[in-house]
């Protein structure tokens, strides 16, 4: 069965762990896709982490920093994917547009995360996405981090309206904001 799931949420509240959960509940094989690049010591000992979490748990892990849409279009049918996480996929976007010289806006976040729920929505299976709520803080000081806000908004927004279940996990406890069940 085809099902597209977010589960969202702030720094550190446990959205992984319910999203890694939820996945775990469902028979089959599973694939983590990680976002996160090892950019320096403690975020490699981060991912160190995560992994040994998932080991031994029947987990495949592919890490793809820029393009989830094509790892999931090639994953095989009956898959679980956990997508974690699309904060770190949209940071991950920005960098390359930065290093091109050329401006990143919302309109081409808009087509990637629509390209991104298309994928999902194509895949014989469950695919679970996880996202930071970044907006609900200050706005931030400078140009840079308003323009990130704005953009993972706009993919979570995206994300959100293809999805068929979104969760809100605060403090350890999920809630559900669209969906069954």
């Amino acid at each position: 069965m085809t099902e597209l799931v977010l589960v969202t949420g702030g720094s550190r509240c446990g959205k992984s762990d319910f999203a890694q959960q939820m996945a775990e509940a469902l028979a089959g094989p599973r694939i983590f896709l990680a976002t996160c690049p090892e950019v320096d010591d403690e975020m490699g000992e981060r991912i160190r982490r995560h992994r040994e979490l998932r080991q031994d748990r029947g987990w495949q892990t592919i890490e793809e920093p820029l393009d989830p849409a094509a790892v999931i279009a090639r994953c095989p049918d009956g898959t679980t994917l956990l997508l974690d996480c699309l904060t770190l996929w949209v940071s991950n976007l920005m960098y390359k547009a930065d290093l091109q010289e050329r401006h990143l806006d919302e309109e081409e976040v808009r087509q990637r995360a629509e390209e991104l729920a298309a994928a999902a929505r194509a895949h014989a299976g469950t695919v679970i996405m996880v996202t930071n709520e970044v907006g609900m803080g200050v706005v931030p000081d400078n140009r840079q981090a308003r323009l990130y806000r704005d953009l993972v908004g706009r993919c979570n927004q995206c994300i959100a309206r293809a999805a068929d279940r979104v969760y809100l996990v605060s403090c350890g406890i999920p809630l559900q904001l669209k969906g069954r069940e």
